[in-house]
């Protein structure tokens, strides 16, 4: 069966929706101002004296008739591109959020390839991350394109429900990578991956992120985000109030475990050179030892 042609309106709509929406209306905006001048000058037609202009005569007013409706289609293109890409963000936005919500081990298995490919886009997204996703397609090749700094980075996600992510997928990213100039890689999966891909992709600014990573990731994310609405909800109630002056501390949110992200928590050494000094410990101990010094 034969591939149905795009047309360029298509085409446009597809390039907006990739943007952030509000590049989408800026576009579409400067797309019309750019070409409603053009439009309004070919508007008038010179008269014809000699034969001679009749072909220029045509030829100015096949391009006159293509601006009139480009001032309004082009720009219409990039709106409605505008309005896709601001839709898939709120879809993106309320993935992540249902995701973290979830209690069930190993959710992320339960979503379709696009829905993961879209979860892992708002996590490096959240990250600082602006995101560019290739064409939808399930597994195989670049999912997306991360740039932060200037720099290129290229993600390639794997739903997969009970296989483990071997060596050659990582091989071939490798690859691409290199083809392209980016500074780093990521490969995402539900799963695992093999003691050779990890050995492989070690030295090679190749980072593996398994199932129970990308959860932790996430759940961390929204715990953040919990942080910074439940702190902006408390100075909104105590705006106006006089208050007593509050210390530093009470203030901070407890820090992350730089070993696993989780919630941390205030202890005393009993033992050791630091005995009787504070310190944050991870909640999570004696499954993780992260510790921070208390500053």
């Amino acid at each position: 069966m034969s591939r149905k042609k795009r047309s360029i309106f298509d085409d446009l709509v597809d390039l907006a929706s990739h943007l952030p929406w509000w590049l989408g209306l800026l576009l579409a905006l400067v797309s019309y101002l750019s070409i409603h001048p053009f439009a309004s000058t070919l508007a008038t037609t010179p008269a014809i004296t000699s034969a001679d202009q009749i072909g220029s005569a045509v030829a100015g007013q096949l391009y006159a008739t293509l601006a009139t409706i480009g001032q309004y289609i082009v720009p219409a293109a990039f709106v409605l591109g505008a309005t896709v890409s601001a839709i898939g963000r709120i879809k993106r936005k309320a993935l992540l959020e249902e995701t973290a919500k979830a209690t069930t081990s190993e959710v992320a298995k339960s979503l379709s390839w696009r829905e993961f490919e879209m979860l892992v886009g708002e996590m490096f997204r959240n990250k600082g991350f602006s995101i560019k996703e290739t064409a939808p397609g399930p597994d195989g090749g670049v999912d997306l394109e991360l740039r932060k700094d200037g720099e290129l980075s290229l993600v390639q996600c794997k739903q997969w429900r009970a296989t483990k992510v071997g060596v050659g997928v990582v091989r071939e990213l490798f690859g691409v990578m290199t083809a392209r100039g980016a500074v780093h890689a990521y490969v995402v999966t539900t799963g695992v991956f093999t003691s050779e891909s990890r050995k492989f992709a070690r030295g090679r600014n190749i980072t593996l992120i398994d199932g129970q990573a990308v959860e932790r990731e996430i759940r961390r994310q929204a715990r953040s985000k919990s942080n910074v609405t439940s702190l902006d909800t408390r100075r909104q109630r105590t705006s106006g109030v006089k208050q007593k002056p509050v210390s530093r501390e009470s203030l901070a949110d407890d820090p992350k475990c730089p070993e696993c992200g989780g919630r941390m928590v205030r202890r005393v050494a009993k033992r050791g050179t630091n005995a009787g000094k504070a310190f944050w410990g991870c909640s999570q101990f004696p499954k993780c030892r992260g510790t921070l010094p208390v500053e």
